[in-house]
């Protein structure tokens, strides 16, 4: 059981197809390995073994499908997809018991693939922190080392499928919060081009920021499960009409020569740690020694993006959780006097306490007054900063940078400070200002804490399938990093 845990998703998926694996041994394999780390590592809030064995024996029954890409293939999603039947609280009281009707599309799609849905993944509260420990049912530890954070707020779903108790998981991206966990636990994920994957049945932070992608193991994993989640999507007006494509095909002939590799000079200054830094450095060598060329590039306002993101992205939370009063489903407080005392007390007793500071901050940037000093300001500065990445990726085929300033901190280490946690997301939230995709992808382990560390190749925007092929030839340039022994 634990070798088929070791296997990548297109391992699997080739012996799945080929019947020398059956999807309920799988599956049992991922339960058993659950049942093993999960009280080290607290990654999943809901499991349901039952459903998920059900459905492979169906599958099985069936018999393999070549044209449904992930048939027999165990994944989890972040407790933030509207999953039919099963809990959805975007790891919330304010959603404690909900259970929605419906399925998410990117739900919809993995299940029509033929994947087997094991649970859903622990999350920061409404995907609001870096650390996977905002959530209000449970802290999540990394696979490496239980005692530090495994990233956020997608935190689960990288924990999840680095410890291997999944082959894919899907997370959200807000601010970096696919590909930061992503490389705090040694795995690859991609943040899609804005449009790129629906979110329909999103719980939605901010909504111009946010898109659903894959947490994987390899480059190809991440490509066959993108190629399943993305696509047009009616009931979501922001889904970009273009069809879906294979972004595994040509993975395999993919190379770095004659491309091009920016470096953008802001996000290798001072703030990146000396370990971060070797790693880094240690890629760039690769990637020239496997034929690309480097160069450097420059985005002048990075030092603005960390303020433009807050003041949008607590705007949009503002506004998106409104519709949590109490009044149409979640928590609903007791014992209420009248209206204004059922939402006060509902929200105040719901949501924890990030949540509120940034619902505070953000209905403060709306208010009379105060909107074309901040809100308008920022989504002005929004657009420099677009302008800024469109102008450096006409110099280049990507660009190629850290993920975060530093390798993963101690749980907790960081909670009374919340502006030294967002300064941790300033590699990261400037390319979700902008809607271009990135690719994360392990570098190596860092010297002194032997943890991982992750970098990012970003794109022009719908160039996913470039992006990945460079990120493949990219990945067979460096060392493995292995698995953790959790």
């Amino acid at each position: 059981m634990t070798d088929i845990c070791s296997l990548s998703l297109s391992e699997l998926a080739r012996k799945l197809q080929a019947r020398e694996i059956s999807a309920e041994a799988a599956t049992a394999a991922c339960l058993d390995r659950i049942r093993a780390t999960e009280d080290r590592l607290g990654a999943l809030l809901h499991v349901d073994a039952e459903g998920a064995l059900a459905r492979a024996r169906a599958l099985d029954a069936e018999g393999p499908d070549p044209n449904r890409a992930l048939w027999g293939v165990p994944v989890t999603v972040k407790d933030a997809l509207s999953t039919k039947g099963m809990p959805t609280t975007a790891a919330s009281r304010i959603l404690e018991g909900f259970m929605p009707i419906y399925d998410a599309f990117v739900v919809e799609r993995l299940k029509e693939a033929g994947a087997v849905l094991l649970g859903k993944n622990n999350m920061d509260e409404f995907a609001m922190g870096s650390g996977t420990d905002n959530s209000a049912y449970q802290k999540t530890g990394n696979p490496w080392d239980p005692s530090r954070i495994p990233g956020g707020s997608s935190g689960g779903s990288a924990a999840s499928v680095a410890a291997g108790q999944c082959f894919a998981s899907l997370g959200s991206d807000t601010g970096g919060s696919i590909r930061q966990p992503a490389a705090m636990c040694g795995c690859v994920g991609i943040k899609p081009t804005y449009g790129r994957v629906s979110r329909y049945g999103l719980i939605a932070y901010g909504s111009s920021l946010d898109q659903v992608g894959p947490l994987a193991r390899t480059v190809e994993d991440c490509a066959r499960v993108l190629s399943v989640i993305a696509g047009h999507d009616p009931r979501d007006n922001t889904s970009d009409p273009r069809p879906a494509e294979d972004y595994a095909a040509g993975l395999a002939d993919a190379d770095l020569k004659g491309k091009t590799l920016g470096l953008p000079a802001e996000f290798y200054g001072d703030g990146l740690s000396p370990e971060v830094r070797a790693a880094c450095e240690a890629a760039i060598d690769a990637a020239g020694r496997a034929g690309a060329r480097i160069v450097d590039v420059r985005l002048p306002h990075t030092d603005a993006a960390i303020a433009t993101y807050y003041i949008l992205a607590m705007a949009e939370a503002s506004s998106n959780l409104a519709r949590f009063d109490g009044v149409r489903y979640g928590r609903r407080a007791a014992d209420v006097q009248n209206l204004a005392d059922l939402y006060v007390r509902s929200r105040s007793e719901g949501f924890g306490q990030e949540v509120k500071r940034r619902i505070l901050l953000g209905t403060y940037v709306l208010s009379s007054g105060y909107y074309d000093a901040y809100y308008r300001k920022a989504a002005q500065v929004r657009r420099l900063i677009r302008d800024e990445y469109n102008a450096a990726l006409s110099q280049c085929d990507a660009l190629l940078a850290p993920v975060s300033p530093v390798t993963a901190w101690t749980l907790g280490s960081r909670n009374d400070d919340p502006l030294q946690c967002y300064l941790m997301d300033a590699y990261t939230l400037s390319l979700n200002l902008a809607g271009l995709p990135g690719l994360t992808l392990p570098v190596g382990l860092g010297a002194d804490s032997h943890m991982p560390v992750g970098m990012q190749l970003i794109g022009k925007a719908f160039d996913e399938g470039p992006l990945l092929r460079m990120g493949r030839a990219l990945e067979a340039a460096l060392p493995h990093i292995g698995m953790p022994n959790l």
